[in-house]
């Protein structure tokens, strides 16, 4: 996995800020200059349309110089995967995404493009769908894919949009306790609880938290831990 570059956001908009405002810096320097066009992957995307989804990242990444094709509306959709210059995945619905990976045949290309070094830009489903499974994802299994097994681009789970929150009167399991649930039965998975306004990015074997906040990392038979941007984090790897 030498050639992997990723841009693992927790979320596409953080408070205060507009739709991937926050992240425009961060992605342009990720993208630099070489690339023009990205494939845009709206599958995660349930109550507004593909079309609707794709039309409103096109137009975001066009305001910072980007060109958007959605795989979608391509007639050959592994050959769109496989010319791609980069590869984008939106968030939403993240069983509703793998689902649809699965049933167009995409997941075996993307996960083939992004280790060869094609660059791969996720948020909250998308980032979900780049680690072995979705077993921590957030979101309500609305359909059911063929496997839970995702695009293993990286050998450790996700858990975006990660709170430490417990709400006065809420009688459910919070974050932490769900994905202490997961360490339980998963022995050796290493779990990064993601804040939002966070980003991890991947560069073949190197690997930096970005961004203002901490990073909370669990895994079976420790405390889980703290870690700043300023910490190295190449253990995940």
């Amino acid at each position: 996995m030498t050639n992997r570059r990723l841009l693992l956001l927790s979320s596409s908009s953080v408070e205060g800020a507009g739709y991937l405002d926050y992240y425009e810096s961060e992605i342009k320097d990720f993208l630099g200059a070489e690339v023009k066009r990205i494939l845009f992957v709206p599958f995660a995307s349930v109550v507004r349309s593909f079309d609707e989804y794709a039309m409103m990242v096109s137009h975001r990444f066009q305001a910072v110089g980007y060109e958007v094709d959605s795989v979608h509306t391509a007639s050959n959709m592994n050959e769109a995967v496989r010319s791609a210059e980069a590869i984008l995945v939106g968030g939403g619905n993240t069983f509703h995404l793998l689902r649809a990976l699965y049933e167009t045949g995409l997941i075996e290309n993307v996960r083939e493009r992004v280790l060869d070094g094609t660059p791969y830009i996720g948020w909250s489903a998308g980032s979900n769908v780049a680690c072995p499974t979705i077993k921590t994802t957030n979101d309500m299994p609305i359909v059911e894919p063929s496997s839970l097994d995702a695009l293993n681009l990286v050998p450790f789970q996700i858990n975006p949009h990660y709170i430490d929150a417990h709400p006065a009167g809420h009688q459910g399991e919070t974050r932490e306790q769900r994905i202490n649930e997961f360490i339980a039965v998963n022995k050796g998975v290493y779990v990064v609880g993601l804040r939002e306004g966070s980003t991890l990015r991947v560069e073949g074997s190197k690997i930096h938290l970005r961004g203002e906040r901490e990073a909370r990392i669990f895994i079976s038979g420790e405390e889980p831990r703290e870690y700043s941007p300023e910490d190295k984090l190449e253990f995940l790897l």
